[in-house]
């Protein structure tokens, strides 16, 4: 349950549900009551407690990397002081992007809250190849590109059909729809974990060497798409990991949001099903430290790379799994975004307006939310491998954050008068192969953290396959 117990100074916050998360991660209790934040009253303000979420993920990633940091340096943990401004700019980062001052587009005009004739349903048609088969699914022909009258063809053809009947049909087409729940815990298990780990093996000690950042000389394969998985990986990025992005070739990334979530980190592209690629894939796991990968659960299997099949050809790798639905359950196989698990999960229906409209968090939380929880994880995992040598399987879901938050619903904070507190401390610019980029500071902080990245985004798909 996420709580928000308060200290009684005016700007230290240290609260439960760092604690929470915390020793979801493993961390010794203790350590989570150093951790302090500096108030924004008015910052992610929604029924639920997003705030708290949001401070106490950002917490302890930040926790993490001044424990790994003091690890590898053999001096005290740095102090933890997290600006809960910081925290709510980045939350919303990609809608601070500005490239040469342009804004990116938002959500696509097939993407939203629909009537059907029992409810609602959710749709997610940003990327091209999701809104051909959405429309395939329903039997409608494309409606064009004005966004008016492709909204008003999709809602007459939504209007009369059932919710559950639009998305059983949409799912099986490879599209994204859902049925909106009308209330919690709508298709998530009371079970669901925030955090799972187990080892992969044991080794040696591996210790790694003093160094400036925490995660210097970490080499990271990242096989992750979206916002959580690439929020972690441009965190761990920031704190010193070489990082590098693999995608298949076929699916281009947007623009934007590579531009957003890139940034530190470097890209490449290999198909893993041709044998010249995937030996270039081989090569370069072999040397990595760390693989993130982002897709449905098994799809990284159809390629022999299953956890223990890392771990057994790469002694001491971490491997960390993210996906929408859980690991395991009907739904584990399914496609997923933070909207998406948003509606199916009832937190549509608590953010409702008066008239039942079903609402949305004030950010994409469960994805920066999990995000720098899977990052948190990371370095938690490096933090034991350095006495251990053993290899972790972590896994975490937008599912599992979101069951999190509504199991906190009766705490978050009533809405006062409070503004939202101003992104533009938190916002720089940026040279970039995209033009001038205008992204958000990171929220992670310790005594002596970097304020950002070293580097810029490369453009998507451009960089060799290869460390650098």
């Amino acid at each position: 349950m996420i709580d928000t117990a308060r200290s009684t100074g005016p700007n230290d916050l240290p609260d439960a549900a760092t604690a929470h998360a915390w020793a979801a991660l493993g961390g010794a209790p203790e350590a989570a009551a150093t951790v302090t934040f500096h108030p924004a009253p008015g910052a992610l303000q929604a029924r639920l407690p997003v705030r708290e979420l949001a401070r106490a993920t950002v917490g302890v990633c930040s926790l993490a990397a001044a424990e790994l940091l003091a690890r590898r340096s053999g001096t005290p943990v740095p102090a933890v002081r997290v600006d809960e401004a910081a925290v709510a700019t980045a939350f919303v980062s990609e809608r601070h992007v500005r490239i040469d001052g342009r804004a990116p587009a938002s959500f696509a005009p097939l993407s939203g809250f629909w009537r059907a004739a029992d409810g609602w349903v959710r749709t997610h048609a940003n990327y091209p190849h999701h809104r051909a088969r959405l429309l395939d699914a329903l039997g409608m022909p494309d409606p064009g590109d004005d966004s008016a009258r492709a909204r008003a063809a999709l809602a007459a053809e939504l209007a009369d059909r059932s919710s559950r009947a639009v998305q059983e049909a949409v799912y099986a087409a490879g599209g994204l729809a859902v049925a909106v729940a009308a209330a919690p815990p709508g298709v998530l298990s009371a079970g669901l974990p925030l955090v799972e780990t187990r080892d992969l093996g044991a080794g040696a000690p591996r210790e790694l060497p003093s160094a400036a950042l925490p995660a210097q000389g970490v080499r990271v394969l990242d096989l992750t798409r979206v916002i959580a998985g690439p929020v972690a990986t441009r965190t761990l990025a920031l704190l010193g990991a070489d990082v590098l992005r693999v995608d298949p070739p076929g699916i281009p990334e947007d623009p934007d949001a590579h531009a957003d979530t890139g940034i530190g980190k470097r890209s490449t592209l290999l198909d893993l099903a041709a044998p010249a690629d995937r030996r270039a894939f081989d090569a370069l796991l072999d040397e990595a430290d760390v693989l993130v990968g982002g897709y449905r659960p098994g799809a990284l299997a159809a390629y022999g790379l299953t956890p223990d099949a890392l771990a057994a050809r790469r002694p001491g790798l971490i491997v960390a799994e993210l996906c929408a639905w859980g690991h395991e359950g009907p739904w584990a196989g399914r496609r997923g975004f933070d909207s998406l698990v948003q509606a199916a999960s009832g937190i549509a229906a608590v953010e409702a307006d008066a008239d039942g409209h079903p609402g949305v968090l004030p950010a994409q939380a469960l994805d920066h939310g999990t995000g720098h929880l899977l990052a948190a994880a990371v370095l938690r995992a490096l933090t034991e491998r350095h006495a251990t040598g053993g290899g972790r399987l972590i896994r975490l879901s937008l599912a599992g954050t979101a069951s999190w938050l509504l199991n906190g619903r009766d705490t978050a904070q009533p809405a006062g008068p409070a503004a939202a507190p101003d992104p533009e401390p938190w916002l720089t610019e940026t040279a970039s192969p995209y033009g001038t980029l205008r992204h958000a500071l990171t929220p992670v902080h310790y005594e002596g953290a970097p304020r950002t990245w070293r580097r810029p985004p490369t453009r998507w798909g451009t960089d060799r396959p290869a460390w650098a």
